[in-house]
């Protein structure tokens, strides 16, 4: 049975289990997309900002825009000379929000993971429902198609609710391991920085330039 066919005989529920279907393929590719942790927390880059603190060559503005962690990091080193509490709590508080960003649209996609079986159980229920109305009927004996349809629809929308909600649950759970994976991740750099500081004996030397601005007005 080819698409088309299975919107058919599955009826008019078909319709709300397409469109969670085509919700969660676009969510799932932009999470895959979006959740690389080489994007968000680059490996070794609290350690290369420890060493550009020593240098005295941190740029701020480079740090925020080189990746969601370097955001986490420039949010601490601005508060650094308001004492570590202060710095941890800048971090923590950057930190948040960028785990509210990872988490967005996680929701929905466990949403359709979650209703999808339910609309095809109510497809089955109205299919056998429909089978029953035949056969009380009075001549429900030889309408044998009406109730190969029903029986057809039951099935239909209740296969069509599992393969929407599967993949649906096993992306779900995946994303949701890839966002403790990557905030471990960036709590492990951000506490490299923390006791980076703590023990820093000179002055921090902060700067805050976008270098290719300044790059254009040398050229010009």
């Amino acid at each position: 049975m080819d698409m088309l066919g299975a919107l058919e005989v599955g009826g008019w529920l078909m319709l709300p289990l397409l469109g969670c279907s085509l919700v969660a393929t676009v969510i799932i590719i932009e999470r895959l997309w979006a959740l690389r942790a080489a994007r968000i927390a680059p490996a070794g880059l609290g350690g290369e900002v420890c060493a550009l603190v020593a240098q005295g060559q941190v740029n701020l503005y480079w740090l925020e825009s080189h990746s969601p962690l370097g955001g986490v990091l420039a949010a601490g080193l601005r508060n650094a000379r308001l004492g570590h509490d202060q710095v941890r709590a800048r971090l923590q508080e950057a930190a948040v929000a960028v785990i509210h960003d990872m988490e967005r649209f996680l929701s929905p996609l466990g949403t359709i993971a979650a209703i999808a079986p339910l609309v095809g159980l109510l497809g089955t229920v109205v299919g056998m429902i429909e089978v029953f109305s035949v056969l009380v009927s009075a001549q429900g004996a030889g309408r044998t198609a009406e109730l190969a349809g029903g029986i057809s629809q039951a099935l239909v929308t209740t296969a069509a609710g599992l393969t929407v909600a599967i993949p649906s649950l096993m992306f779900h759970r995946f994303f949701q391991r890839r966002v403790e994976d990557i905030t471990v991740r960036m709590e492990q750099q951000a506490t490299q920085l923390v006791e980076f500081l703590a023990h820093y004996p000179g002055e921090l030397n902060l700067t805050e330039r976008d270098d290719s601005l300044a790059q254009g007005a040398r050229g010009a």
